[in-house]
């Protein structure tokens, strides 16, 4: 088709024309990061934790006075809760993934204590059957065995802890030693001696995982805390009696410290915190997709709007060109042609603001880069949004009858 005639007639309309133009330009620029960051928060809620999370529950215990050692009711605790029906392994941590709140370490490899810390990493401190209990596994070495285990309370009050050991994840142990085994390295995490790596974790989540580069790194040192300054995290045998389970867990800590003034502060299935964990990035994901079907909406209604007035200012023309010869689908082309060309102007601007909008994301809020890839995506729609909209207008205008249009 002859373009000519559609630019003549666009030169005519400039306003109209530079209106729908802007409006494709602004859809397009948005819609462009918008599905970026929805599939960069669906692609987070998803991620594996590498963790049975359908096996797991949590459970809180606060103290309701100052217990001067609190080692002994957490064996208590712990014994009592193995003892519960359906209970595969337990163990008490200093924190959880998605807990939300994170206790951290620098790790070092020079020795001397005014050394920079390489990294900082999140620092795990469970008791025995933690392994199991978090359903892990080890890419290299072995586990803590009992006697490298510590009071927490022990080593919080010694001004140089001797913390023998310490397991890596492979993330952390790729950024302490790239392309090395980190098996016998020594870190300088506690203290002036050095803890020697022992295992590597295959993967292990932190407890804000998906939160920043930092929330890769996690460690786990043999540090046994007491229940006040950790959860207890029960896996069960059966995923479908977790809520039983749980019940009587519950009851059971209630009746492992008779005398003694507690509270359960969490009671939860790891499904649920990890729900929990993910709510804003579920209401974001809606949110934006909400953004980018009103403005597909709107920018639909425009192009409608737009093509239905030009239909009308020009059914003399139109009839002109039918009682030329012009067949219906040579109109219907006209007008799709005229939207196409309307629409890859608007795509190609709204390209150029899509990736200056990504560029201003990554200095104020340190988000990733926009992704070449999701230009296209975005021009696709647009234009296909542009050829349905104009559809119904133009087969208005092609079925014209060329003695009416021309009698108008």
């Amino acid at each position: 088709m002859d373009i000519l005639p559609i630019l003549s007639t666009l030169k005519r309309h400039k306003t109209a024309a530079g209106l729908i133009v802007l409006q494709i330009a602004l859809t397009c620029a948005i819609v462009c990061n918008a599905l970026f960051l929805i599939s960069e928060r669906i692609e987070k809620i998803g991620a594996p934790s590498y963790m049975p999370d359908n096996e797991l529950i949590v459970l809180g215990v606060s103290g309701m006075k100052r217990v001067e050692n609190p080692e002994p009711q957490t064996q208590a605790d712990l014994a009592a809760l193995r003892a519960v029906p359906g209970v595969a392994s337990v163990t008490v941590t200093n924190q959880m993934p998605f807990g939300g709140s994170s206790n951290n370490s620098g790790v070092r490899i020079d020795p001397d204590p005014n050394a920079r810390a390489v990294v900082v990493s999140s620092d795990y401190q469970p008791s025995p059957q933690w392994l199991e209990t978090f359903g892990l596994k080890l890419k290299e070495g072995r586990d803590f065995t009992p006697q490298e285990y510590q009071p927490a309370s022990v080593v919080d009050t010694q001004d140089d802890p001797n913390v023998p050991s310490v397991i890596l994840n492979a993330d952390l142990a790729e950024r302490l030693f790239p392309g090395q085994s980190a098996l016998g390295k020594a870190v300088y995490i506690y203290g002036k001696r050095p803890q020697r790596v022992v295992g590597v974790l295959e993967h292990m989540v932190t407890p804000n995982p998906g939160a920043g580069e930092r929330q890769r790194y996690a460690m786990v040192l043999p540090i046994q805390p007491s229940y006040r300054d950790g959860n207890y995290l029960i896996r069960v045998t059966d995923p479908a009696r977790r809520e039983a389970v749980l019940k009587a867990a519950s009851a059971a800590l209630a009746s492992a410290s008779p005398g003694a003034k507690r509270i359960l502060r969490d009671q939860q299935l790891m499904t649920d915190l990890r729900s929990d964990y993910y709510r804003q990035d579920r209401t974001m994901v809606w949110l934006l997709g909400g953004v980018c079907v009103g403005l597909l909406v709107v920018t639909a209604f425009g192009i409608v709007g737009l093509a239905s007035f030009w239909v009308q200012q020009r059914t003399r023309m139109i009839g002109t060109r039918r009682a030329l010869g012009a067949t219906r689908g040579q109109i219907l082309r006209y007008f799709q042609t005229e939207n196409f060309m309307l629409s890859t102007l608007g795509i190609v601007l709204g390209m150029a603001a899509a990736y200056g909008i990504s560029a201003a994301l990554m200095r104020q809020y340190e988000l990733p880069r926009l992704p070449l890839m999701y230009l296209p995506i975005g021009a696709l729609i647009l234009w296909a949004l542009g050829q349905i909209a104009v559809w119904g207008p133009a087969r208005r205008a092609a079925a014209l009858p060329p003695v009416a249009a021309l009698r108008s």
